[in-house]
């Protein structure tokens, strides 16, 4: 599916594309799970798997952590949700900072972004997860320097899919929402770039709640970031600089 050109008709040139970070930029459920199963073990409580775990993420922390107590079932009468948040969070944290970490940037990212850049597109990340843990990890995976704008679930009142972080991220890089692009792994992200006024373009791959992101209804897909360049320029929504 590639409606993209049809659905930017009204956009005289895209000058900003604004991307969702985790399952969109960054495979970060494993250092995910390790975290939250220490998070689970603090309280008595059983890992989860996982597979089981890639299911839960999305929609921020405390989504992640509401997910885990309902998946729990029986046990969950027995969870202090606020304690395992901030023990979640605290752990994730000190993974990112101090431990080997087993998140990567997907394939053809730092590609993509790279070529997005020498475009004289501006970028952003748009995300539920916190700014500075979004900026700590993008800085330690080499991936921050063609970013100007990062926005996280706690810089706005509210997450997405609300549009506000959008509208934000776009006011930041001075751009009108026509003039910008979203690029997401779920249907929060498709939701949040309705909302907004952007048309969205997303990722075959990701976390989606464990839905297949094919069945998104965005304007375009593409296999991985590396191909957002030639996409946008065969649209003719954007020239080559």
């Amino acid at each position: 599916m590639n409606t993209l050109a049809a659905a930017s008709s009204g956009v005289r040139s895209v000058r900003a594309v604004l991307f969702d970070l985790d399952g969109t930029l960054l495979d970060t459920a494993a250092d995910i799970s390790v975290a939250l199963n220490r998070a689970l073990a603090e309280q008595g409580l059983p890992e989860l798997a996982p597979a089981v775990v890639r299911v839960l993420i999305g929609g921020g922390v405390p989504a992640l952590i509401g997910r885990t107590v309902a998946r729990l079932g029986a046990r969950a009468a027995a969870v202090d949700a606020e304690a395992l948040l901030d023990r979640f969070t605290f752990h994730y944290g000190w993974i990112n900072r101090h431990e080997e970490m087993q998140t990567r940037a997907y394939p053809g990212v730092a590609e993509g972004l790279a070529q997005l850049h020498a475009l004289g597109l501006k970028l952003a990340v748009v995300t539920n997860k916190p700014r500075q843990a979004t900026i700590e990890l993008l800085t330690r995976l080499g991936l921050a320097r063609p970013i100007r704008a990062v926005v996280g679930g706690d810089s706005v009142a509210h997450r997405k899919p609300h549009a506000e972080g959008l509208l934000r991220a776009c006011e930041e890089l001075r751009v009108g929402p026509r003039e910008a692009l979203m690029v997401g792994d779920s249907l929060t992200d498709v939701l949040a770039a309705r909302a907004a006024g952007l048309s969205v373009i997303c990722v075959p791959y990701g976390y989606n709640e464990g839905a297949d992101p094919r069945s998104l209804p965005c304007d375009a897909f593409v296999e991985s970031v590396a191909d957002l360049p030639p996409l946008l320029i065969a649209s003719g929504i954007v020239a080559l600089a």
